[in-house]
């Protein structure tokens, strides 16, 4: 797999993947709960919800399903829209008190959101690993799968893909219903207040 002349820009991804979807909200979340935030702490929470879709993603990808590169599209999709969607939570956050927290949460929020529509651009070329067994086979698509084998490798190094990979299906299938109450249900009720009503 040599071959692939992107492979480190996947890599990369990976990287900033990790950084901005896992290890800067997990900070923000602790200095929102420390510092009594709660319109950040809120809209972490809606964050973290919506963001499970890119480790459902990882366990799709150790399966070595297709659908991992259609749900990695949507998560970068959703991603975005999650964190700017909620009126409520965005003028709680605009209009609250002024300090570092706030800070560095808004650049995190733009530097996240555009990494994610950024990165659903770099992703679209490949959505034809989803659709085909075959080009999943290649090493076109099969450097996608690396990383996720990598992370298998050193957290669940004794479990079978298959059975992993069939996890992220029963992950994927809980998302599916849990976003569609809210589409069909919450949202009608709710409009775009992250409170309940």
């Amino acid at each position: 797999m040599n071959d692939v002349w992107f492979r480190s820009l996947v890599w990369m991804d990976y990287r900033l993947a990790v950084l901005f979807t896992v290890l800067f909200p997990l900070v923000l979340l602790i200095w929102a709960f420390v510092q009594k935030a709660e319109g950040i702490q809120r809209l972490l929470t809606i964050y973290w919800r919506v963001s499970s879709l890119l480790v459902i993603t990882v366990y799709l990808m150790i399966g070595g399903f297709g659908v991992s590169f259609i749900t990695s599209l949507m998560a970068r999709i959703l991603i975005p829209i999650s964190l700017w969607f909620w009126i409520d939570l965005n003028d709680e956050i605009e209009y609250g008190s002024d300090g570092p927290l706030k800070f560095i949460f808004t650049s995190w929020r733009w530097a996240t959101s555009i990494y994610c529509l950024l990165g659903a651009l770099a992703t679209i070329p490949f959505l034809s690993c989803a659709f085909s067994e075959a080009a999943l086979k290649t090493s076109y698509c099969k450097v996608w799968l690396e990383a996720p084998l990598l992370f298998k490798d050193y957290f669940h190094p004794n479990t079978n893909n298959g059975f992993l990979g069939f996890l992220g299906i029963i992950g994927l299938i809980f998302y599916v219903l849990c976003l569609a109450y809210f589409v069909v249900i919450k949202l009608g009720k709710q409009g775009r207040t992250a409170a309940p009503q």
